[in-house]
């Protein structure tokens, strides 16, 4: 698994590529977003567009990523859903937690204006 982060204003988008497994980037994931946390980032958009599958020990990372940045007092958004995720979510009852989108744009703006 390979994460790439950009920014967009005031949102970091982390763009997620490759597998989501026990032990397949794990730990990639929770340092990376642990590290914008302290950097003060708290609007991020979790992009799993070119994540091919995902398993329960991978779920249970985004899960954990979301409660951390909720606890900071920040949000985590779900962008580019596939299908087998987006069902995976739906199954797991976990749609109704993770607010998620289909373009990019649209949940860039979901954070409302740009901070000062």
């Amino acid at each position: 698994m390979h994460i790439h982060e950009r920014a967009i204003g005031d949102v970091t988008i982390i763009d997620v590529n490759g597998r989501m497994t026990l032990g397949e980037g794990q730990e990639l994931l929770r340092d990376k977003v642990n590290s914008l946390i302290q950097q003060g980032q708290k609007k991020l958009v979790l992009n799993l567009a070119e994540v091919p599958y995902i398993d329960s020990a991978g779920l249970g990372e985004i899960v954990r990523t979301y409660t951390t940045v909720s606890h900071q007092g920040g949000a985590l958004k779900l962008l580019n859903l596939t299908k087998r995720i987006q069902d995976l979510l739906a199954i797991t009852k976990l749609l109704t937690v993770f607010e998620t989108f289909d373009a990019e744009a649209d949940a860039v703006g979901s954070f409302g204006p740009k901070g000062a």
